[in-house]
């Protein structure tokens, strides 16, 4: 493998991706269901089985062919092989492979300037090494931008690693609108996904920005409270709610 490469953030895969999106997926099947048996249901989840969930493939692919060995890095989708992989460039910076089916591999060949018949096999595991070295040499030898215009017009699967400033620049993200400044101007913010048609999301300009504390009052009023014990709870600092005191002289 590469000596550097750009490592993911877990916090995507267990917090947010196998405990908060599972939990939504969870709680939209309980009220799709509930419009049959008109009942309510625990909706039961926890990381850990979420992710699991999320990796079903992972840990199906184990019995297909090639695809998973068992040996951490030596596999086709964890970096063993090189043609998915990341790859750093002259100027430090990384340039993302993922061209796994042959006409993507042929135009990742063809945009690094090298020629198919001259190197092993795409699938010759035990030739990956050394073809990964060769690509590592070849993508080191210019930097991230020149590989971006040069693969630019390529439908190769090979994409530049950009930062989080750069992310909201990107052309495709642009064109997408995945990003939006916030209502004040200052703040890059992602746009809701998915995208739907008829009842399309509230987008980052056009809500306010939220504040920590901003309804604990209201909350605590909702579930019936009393306004003695909210005070008590926000003077004693077991709960905040911002610009409290100026709101309750009011």
């Amino acid at each position: 493998m590469c000596s550097k490469c750009s490592l993911v953030m877990l916090a995507q895969l267990a917090d947010f991706a196998g405990g908060g999106v599972m939990c939504v997926l969870g709680i939209l099947a309980a009220l799709l269901e509930r419009t049959v048996s008109q009942r309510g249901q625990v909706v039961d989840l926890a990381m850990v089985e979420g992710t699991a969930y999320l990796s079903s493939f992972l840990h199906a692919s184990k019995r297909i062919m090639g695809i998973w060995t068992g040996s951490r890095g030596c596999n086709v989708l964890d970096g063993g092989a090189p043609f998915y992989q990341v790859y750093t460039t002259s100027d430090g910076r990384y340039m993302s492979v993922g061209a796994i089916e042959s006409k993507f591999f042929s135009l990742l060949l063809k945009g690094m300037g090298l020629a198919e018949d001259q190197l092993p096999s795409q699938m010759d595991a035990d030739k990956w090494p050394e073809m990964t070295e060769k690509f590592a040499e070849v993508f080191a030898s210019k930097t991230q931008q020149e590989w971006t215009e040069i693969f630019s017009g390529l439908d190769a699967c090979v994409e530049p690693v950009l930062g989080l400033d750069e992310a909201p620049d990107h052309p495709h993200n642009i064109h997408r609108k995945v990003f939006q400044q916030a209502r004040d101007g200052q703040t890059t913010q992602v746009c809701p996904a998915p995208k739907l048609s008829r009842t399309p999301a509230l987008t980052p300009d056009s809500v306010e920005d939220l504040h920590p504390g901003q309804h604990t009052v209201e909350v605590l009023r909702e579930i019936g409270c009393p306004q003695e014990e909210i005070d008590q709870l926000t003077n004693s600092g077991v709960v905040i709610q911002s610009g409290y005191k100026e709101q309750s002289r009011l």
